[in-house]
């Protein structure tokens, strides 16, 4: 008799049943992928089939929704790939994104499996830059503080853009109308006391600006700016530091449109310093130099000189108020990481308290000619087999990977409308093949009766 059919039928039924109940039990699990079942009839040598058999159990590994979480250590991948994760030594991939750092610095999720990617080139320096390539490692988000950078350092130096009032008349020192007046010390040893008083220096100037420089011990001082009007087109300025006047005189030329067409230092006679034609090819921007020297410069000794190109580029000669159009300089203070962020691809940006950031690693995505072929090991993580075949390494939002999105995470694909349709559909199939199973034992039974 058939009990044989009827008994893997219920087999059957009974192994869809578990998956759909699985499904339906992670319907709220981020990341998770819902399984399917994939049957197979039975057949040996002979026109009646011995029933059935689950041939397998697919993953679909369709994207599930992307909601936006708001905490910062938590990503999403829209589009393809895998996040890879390492775990008592073993390499898993999983879709979500659920993460914490411990106090040592590694991103983990809920099972204690560490995020992977690329790291510093120097694990003890936050700014020596992320080496992406070669085998990806457990990223580790160093506690180091960010050290101070002097103005200048990065190459960059101090980039102002002004406008200086072409109706503006010429300095005329005999005129006190035309200029304002600022006392100035002559060296950082006159405005410590430590040096006469008396040597100080009364500047004259038609219009000033400040804006913050950082020594190489990131303290912030204020730097100053103190403009005369030559002639028509023709400025000179000089600077000074924490009200000390520097030794450097800055000359500017402007066209008949008001654009800045000379800019260069000058020397004891006025001339300028190398080629001051900002149109000319070789031309380089001069330094804005602050003296460490002690009571003889303007920042004292322990510290390096702060020497930064000056850069003005866009300032103009209008008949407009002077004023300063946009200002910004390169150094900055020693800051502590405050916390951490994600970009689109997959870069650890490190938030610092000195208002800087810098990327302190990169996550590696991974993907697989056939995703199917994963196998599920728990924990919200897959493992790569034969059939996945060999992982393949990417930044996010390169060739076919998706990019990272940050403070989200993605939904489990879990449709549950349709699972409860499954679930039905499998309920109805198990009781089907009990009641073939009862009706074999009533056949069973009047055989038996025969006399």
């Amino acid at each position: 008799m058939g009990f044989s059919q009827a008994l893997s039928g219920v087999n059957a039924a009974s192994q869809q049943l578990d998956v759909i109940g699985n499904n339906i039990s992670n319907s709220q699990t981020s990341g998770f992928k819902s399984g399917s079942v994939q049957f197979a009839d039975v057949f040996a040598n002979s026109a009646v089939g011995l029933g059935t058999r689950v041939s397998g159990v697919l993953q679909d590994f369709s994207t599930g929704s992307l909601e936006t979480t708001g905490r910062n250590l938590d990503i999403a991948i829209s589009g393809d790939g895998f996040l890879r994760f390492q775990q008592e030594g073993q390499i898993g991939y999983s879709r979500n994104g659920q993460l914490t750092m411990t106090s040592d610095g590694y991103l983990e999720n809920a099972q204690g499996a560490r995020l992977m990617g690329y790291g510093l080139a120097n694990a003890n320096d936050v700014t020596s830059g992320v080496v992406v390539g070669g085998a990806p490692q457990v990223i580790n988000v160093p506690a180091a503080d960010m050290p101070a950078s002097a103005t200048g350092d990065s190459g960059e130096g101090v980039a102002l853009q002004l406008n200086l009032d072409s109706g503006t008349a010429a300095y005329d020192a005999g005129d006190p109308t035309t200029y304002s007046s600022v006392t100035l010390y002559d060296t950082l040893g006159d405005s410590n006391g430590t040096n006469d008083p008396v040597d100080q220096t009364t500047l004259n100037y038609q219009y000033s600006t400040s804006f913050s420089v950082y020594d190489s011990q990131g303290l912030q001082h204020s730097a100053t700016l103190y403009f005369q009007k030559g002639g028509d087109n023709q400025w000179t300025a000089r600077t000074a530091l924490d009200g000390v006047l520097s030794d450097q005189e800055f000359g500017a030329a402007f066209n008949e449109n008001g654009a800045l067409t000379q800019f260069s230092e000058l020397d004891a006679a006025g001339d300028p310093v190398g080629i001051a034609d900002i149109t000319d090819p070789a031309y380089e921007w001069p330094n804005l130099e602050f003296v460490s020297n002690g009571d003889a410069g303007q920042l004292p000794d322990g510290v390096n000189t702060i020497t930064a190109m000056f850069n003005l580029a866009g300032t103009t000669q209008y008949a407009n108020d002077s004023t300063v159009k946009s200002v910004a300089q390169d150094g900055y203070a020693s800051g502590s990481l405050a916390g951490i962020s994600f970009t689109d691809d997959g870069r650890v940006v490190g938030n610092y308290t000195n208002e800087r950031s810098v990327d302190l690693g990169q996550v590696a995505l991974a993907n697989f000619r056939n995703p199917e072929g994963l196998t599920p090991s728990g924990g919200n993580l897959f493992q790569a087999t034969a059939d996945s075949g060999n992982e393949i390494l990417g930044i996010a939002g390169t060739g076919t990977l998706g990019s990272i999105q940050a403070e989200t995470l993605e939904a489990s694909n879990v449709d549950l409308t349709q699972e409860l349709v499954n679930l039905i559909i499998a309920q109805r199939n198990y009781q089907a093949n009990t009641n073939s199973i009862r009706t074999q034992s009533e056949v069973m039974d009047q055989i038996a009766q025969l006399r």
